[in-house]
């Protein structure tokens, strides 16, 4: 596969390429991945100069400061064209910019409303031809609008040139939860049904909307990170090994899960909405969205039939932490003169922020003459900000055309099916205290299964 020899950024003016983009290019620049051309395009009356300002201000704001050097590099690179998406003319002064490029990789930024027109118009001025095109979450609003998205996309791109970018799946801590499963041989004899009772992802955020809540009203839990972010974690952890080697092997087996899970159930759903979300900016005074999710998951598969996997998202919630609970079924047969532990035995994957761990819960012999146990968790981590930022790594893979870390047409369309039927529900969100773990009513959910793993705040040396 050629590498991308070009690199369009639409919407390079806007908030998202001032946080992760700008930041992104400048490391890729550092570590010696990027030396091609970077056009952004945007309609905010700019040059090229007021552009490499802001770029400078991202990258001191958001990008741990500014390497003279390999800024001074990035800027070299750096082109504007300034013009209207639906305007024929801003097309055709890009193709010009373009020159003597063969394989563009075109970064769209902007809203989704604006996927179909931008793509119709590189098509129309030359711009696709043997070119890539990055499209950011969401990927539709529900099944039906991911379809229509996917049309559009493939009137102008194949689907080999289409990269559909979570930045979750790129982070650190994901990729080391997949490396961790298939690089250990002793996980293989236990990772089913067998010896797994349930599986629990928590992504916590002590944080509420800060300001976004237009965007949240029209979102909510559910498509926020439910429906990408935390399947795609189950994925992970449900996945069968891949057969053969590179990215499509891997994105086979995802669908797999995908495909084996059930649509959700309303009775298996808890929506909640933290206390004082109606008094956000741009949040209707009744409204019914939900700030918060908890939702039990079937899998129909030989491997983890009977399993259940609980989800819970939300905001305004205890810490920020993502964790998720592996709990093992207990021993057949007690023979020691003790009860039965309230803990089972158990791993616990932290997916951050920040932090990077694995653990695993076990029972010791207490000193002394009786055989008496405690709980004991083998704990090891890492700390600090990832080597590779997410977006570095995901727009370095779609310049060499790597599909593995981005989705798939099949994949999206599989994972709208599984929350399509919780999407429009219409019973009423159960309002929580900020700083709780949500609504009283999801402890319910994993009552049977010795309840909720709530993580804890995460301490120094990694405590």
């Amino acid at each position: 596969m050629k590498t991308s020899d070009a690199l369009v950024l639409f919407g390079a003016t806007g908030d998202l390429a001032y946080k992760k983009i700008f930041p992104a290019l400048h490391s890729m620049v550092r570590h010696g991945q990027l030396d091609v051309p970077v056009i952004g395009v945007a309609r905010s009356g700019w040059d090229v100069e007021r552009l490499k300002k802001r770029a400078r201000r991202s990258i001191e704001e958001h990008g741990g400061g500014v390497e003279a050097q390999a800024f001074d590099k990035l800027a070299s690179l750096l082109g504007y064209i300034d013009g209207d998406y639906r305007e024929r003319d801003t097309f055709q002064r890009l193709r010009k910019s373009l020159g003597n490029s063969q394989r563009p990789l075109h970064y769209l930024a902007i809203p989704p409303s604006m996927f179909p027109t931008v793509v119709e118009h590189l098509g129309d001025a030359g711009c696709a031809d043997a070119a890539r095109v990055v499209v950011e979450k969401p990927f539709g609003r529900d099944l039906a609008s991911a379809v229509s998205l996917n049309k559009t996309l493939h009137k102008i791109f194949d689907e080999d040139d289409i990269f559909r970018i979570d930045h979750y799946i790129g982070k650190e801590p994901v990729q080391n939860l997949m490396y961790f499963r298939f690089a250990n041989s002793f996980l293989e004899p236990i990772w089913n049904r067998n010896y797994v009772a349930s599986i629990q992802i928590t992504m916590a955020e002590k944080f509420g909307v800060e300001g976004r809540g237009k965007f949240y009203e029209e979102t909510g839990a559910v498509r926020d990170v439910v429906q990408n972010h935390l399947l795609q974690v189950a994925a992970h952890l449900a996945m069968e090994p891949p057969i053969g080697e590179g990215g499509e092997a891997i994105r086979d087996e995802k669908v797999k899960v995908f495909r084996a899970m059930r649509p959700m159930l309303g009775h298996t759903l808890v929506r909640g909405q933290f206390s004082g979300y109606r008094d956000e900016e741009g949040v209707a005074a009744d409204s019914q969205v939900e700030t918060y999710a908890a939702m039990r998951l079937h899998l129909d598969s030989w491997r983890w039939q009977g399993v259940p996997i609980f989800i819970r998202a939300g905001k305004r919630l205890a810490v920020t932490a993502t964790e998720v609970l592996v709990t093992l079924r207990r021993p057949p047969h007690n023979i020691f003169d003790e009860p039965l532990p309230d803990q089972a035995n158990y791993f616990r994957f932290r997916l951050g922020p920040k932090q990077v761990a694995i653990a695993a819960g076990a029972r010791t012999k207490e000193p002394g003459e009786k055989m008496k146990g405690r709980e004991t968790e083998l704990f090891v981590c890492s700390e600090g900000a990832d080597e590779m930022d997410a977006y570095e790594r995901l727009i370095g893979d779609a310049m060499e055309g790597d599909p593995t870390l981005f989705a798939r047409q099949d994949g999206v369309e599989a994972a709208w099916r599984i929350v399509e039927p919780i999407l429009n529900r219409k019973s009423p969100v159960e309002v929580y205290k900020p700083g709780s773990w949500g609504p009283e009513a999801a402890e319910k959910l994993t009552a049977e299964f010795g309840g909720w793993h709530n993580p804890k705040r995460a301490q120094s040396r990694c405590g």
